[in-house]
């Protein structure tokens, strides 16, 4: 199984929304150092959380700072833009780091109803996805209504971000998926989903089988108890979310010890913190080897958060050495 990291520029409280862009760029090069096969970002409007609104900027940052590692977004949200200008963005991307680039595409709105209008969304709009997502590898492959620029050797690959639906979308298209979420279910279950979507695949050029990535918080510790800990920060945010609206950025562990807890914030924070696969080295090594054997994943893109950078950058290096 191929590893790999989304890291989604995380905002920390006290510390400015650059701190969080800077922090991606040493995480991709700490990444590439330590053996990586890809380091994707990703696209959030107006989100406290997180700094990372335009991937075509930071991969060009990335991109200039590393050498080998693939780079990608996880993804580019379609509904937000013109399919040319997006095949644009990565055909130059692609000419800048050439055989480097991935574009991952999905279909989420804007976090919240103003940011919706401010991207000129409508909840209730068309669903253009599929329309969307051949127009956009048209223009990658030269075949559109007009030539994207500029032309390069090989178009870089795109990967979906899908939900249930979206898995179905891209076995007609013949491209790799990246699930994770409710989709992957309990512990020990099959996935019928990802079954479904290799047995419908329809072959593609570059694509000649289906493709896997399973997408989820990873996180390695001298033990269990403190790897928990290590996913509070993440945890509490997304609770928090649910509750106000906003997702927030990253407090400290003590911080929030110090806050006042209700039990619908407990539950939320442990259902979150038990959909992820953290502990010790060999805890994680043999949950990774389980979560392969059901879903028949080919790649696990780690999507791990945590206020304590160097936690984060040792947990990172932990991961990098299991042998899966």
């Amino acid at each position: 199984m191929k590893l790999s990291i989304l890291d989604r520029s995380r905002t920390r409280r006290g510390a400015p929304d650059s701190a969080a862009l800077t922090g991606t760029i040493e995480r991709a090069v700490h990444a590439e150092h330590l053996g990586f096969h890809r380091f994707w970002v990703a696209e959030h409007h107006a989100v406290p959380g997180i700094a990372s609104g335009s991937p075509p900027v930071l991969l060009a940052a990335l991109g200039a700072r590393t050498a080998r590692i693939r780079l990608g977004s996880g993804g580019v949200m379609l509904p937000n833009h013109q399919p040319l200008v997006v095949a644009e963005q990565f055909l130059m991307l692609e000419a800048m780091y050439p055989g480097r680039i991935d574009l991952g595409v999905g279909r989420s709105l804007g976090f919240t109803k103003p940011v919706r209008e401010a991207l000129r969304r409508d909840r209730n709009a068309p669903d253009t996805f599929a329309g969307d997502l051949d127009e956009v590898r048209s223009y990658l492959e030269g075949k559109g209504a007009v030539t994207a620029r500029p032309h390069v050797t090989s178009p870089p690959p795109m990967f979906v971000l899908a939900t249930r639906r979206g898995l179905d979308f891209a076995a007609k298209a013949g491209l790799p998926v990246v699930v994770g979420g409710p989709i992957l279910g309990a512990p020990g279950a099959r996935v019928p989903e990802l079954d479904r979507y290799r047995d419908s695949f329809i072959p593609s050029a570059g694509n000649p089988s289906p493709y896997v990535i399973v997408s989820l918080e990873v996180m390695i510790a001298e033990d269990e108890d403190r790897a928990r800990e290590l996913l509070l920060p993440e945890a509490w945010a997304l609770a928090q979310s649910s509750r106000t609206g906003e997702f927030p950025p990253l407090e400290s562990v003590a911080d929030i010890r110090g806050r006042a807890w209700t039990p619908r914030l407990r539950e939320q924070v442990d259902a979150s913190i038990a959909s992820s696969i953290h502990g010790t080295v060999e805890q994680v090594r043999v949950a990774v080897e389980a979560l392969a054997a059901r879903t028949g994943a080919d790649e696990l893109l780690a999507s791990t958060s945590t206020f304590d950078r160097a936690a984060l950058f040792e947990s990172d290096r932990q991961l990098s050495l299991l042998d899966v």
